[in-house]
């Protein structure tokens, strides 16, 4: 695989190029690594396109996942207590899972586990690799990275995602890249408040 296109988020390329070269230089390494041709083993049952041979989401991702583990990129979750009081959510939020809790039923509350993970981590940084449906991207960006940031876990969330090239050559309502791109964009400069670098990767 190859890196079409990347963007940069409150300065997460940056960020990485400064403070983590060597991650970076991995990251690059594990997208040129994948062979795409050996991916390419489902063959369509839908209408549009029955009988053709596509991109599979589950051979690349085993494929990156062996990868990143390869360079000891490891899967992390980070924990939090939620309840039904928002003003007490605003309260508590930066505070450990324990504070959180301890905060919840002393307001006499009941608190609810919780928790996000991520596949890879490493260094402070959080690698998502996403050939899933669109409301999948909008999680990543939005609720897990950013609980990892402000949980104090990473400093950098990357998104790796297929660009339209390589997303019209697998089963419908993939994300793509330039999809993405444009729903990050639109939210604003500031949101989410978490740096972030999008990655778009093609045979």
């Amino acid at each position: 695989m190859r890196i079409v296109e990347k963007y940069s988020h409150l300065n997460g390329l940056e960020y990485l190029l400064v403070h983590k070269p060597a991650l970076w230089t991995q990251i690059q390494q594990v997208i040129a690594d994948i062979d795409a041709a050996s991916c390419r083993t489902k063959i369509s049952k839908e209408i549009r396109t029955k009988g053709k041979q596509l991109f599979s989401p589950i051979a690349m991702n085993s494929s990156f996942s062996q990868r990143f583990r390869e360079h000891r990129w490891n899967e992390q979750r980070t924990a939090y207590w939620v309840t039904s009081d928002a003003q007490l959510i605003r309260r508590t939020m930066h505070l450990s899972a324990e504070q959180q809790k301890s905060a919840i039923e002393a307001a006499g509350l009941r608190p609810i586990y919780s928790y996000n993970q991520t596949d890879f981590v490493k260094e402070r940084v959080a690698v998502e690799v996403q050939f899933g449906k669109y409301s999948f991207v909008a999680y990543d960006l939005f609720v897990k990275h950013m609980a990892f940031f402000v949980g104090d876990v990473i400093d950098v969330g990357i998104e790796i995602l297929p660009m339209k090239e390589l997303q019209e050559n697998m089963s419908s309502g993939v994300a793509y890249y330039e999809g993405e791109l444009y729903n990050l964009i639109r939210e604003g400069r500031g949101v989410p408040a978490v740096p972030l670098v999008l990655v778009g990767i093609a045979p």
